[in-house]
């Protein structure tokens, strides 16, 4: 009777187990991510790679509309629980190397912003201006530069 029961109990709490965590994230954060537009890339979660998170030509500011998307994830990730992420800036072609890291950098840093306006933890949001690096759209195009002044959030716990 004795071995019986513990067997059964064994059984009970395997049962009760948490899911395995994705990448640290429980199953319920990696879910909140995806409703919200996040794709899983190389980095982590990644919001904003291909847009919307746009900019104008030698702009850091952010548009009302993209704002209100940046605060719509930061509402998204204060309630999943998730208060750790990484912002990166980017540019177009069109300037020095220098310059456009900096504008880049200051790019993510007024997402950032916006992230602990909604009540991130500033001291957990890492700013990275990456400038003309990893362009998604082609630099020999209008559309294509467009595409590349932009920022994007990247949740990666581990």
């Amino acid at each position: 009777m004795c071995v019986g029961s513990a067997l059964l109990l064994c059984m009970l709490l395997g049962g009760c187990q948490t899911p395995p965590l994705h990448r640290g994230l429980t199953q319920t954060q990696v879910a909140a991510l995806k409703s919200a537009g996040f794709q899983e890339t190389g980095q982590g979660f990644e919001f904003g790679s291909t847009g919307p998170i746009l900019f104008d030509f030698d702009r850091y500011n952010l548009k009302p509309d993209v704002r209100r998307i940046v605060e719509r994830i930061g509402r998204t990730l204060q309630s999943a629980g998730i208060n750790g992420v990484r912002v990166y800036g980017y540019s177009d072609n069109e300037g020095t190397e220098k310059y456009d890291v900096e504008l880049s950098r200051r790019r993510a840093e007024v997402v950032a912003v916006e992230l602990v306006d909604v009540g991130l933890d500033a001291k957990r949001i890492t700013i990275v201006g990456k400038g003309k690096r990893d362009p998604v759209g082609d630099n020999k195009t209008p559309g294509g530069r467009a595409q590349n002044r932009r920022a994007a959030i990247v949740v990666s716990p581990r």
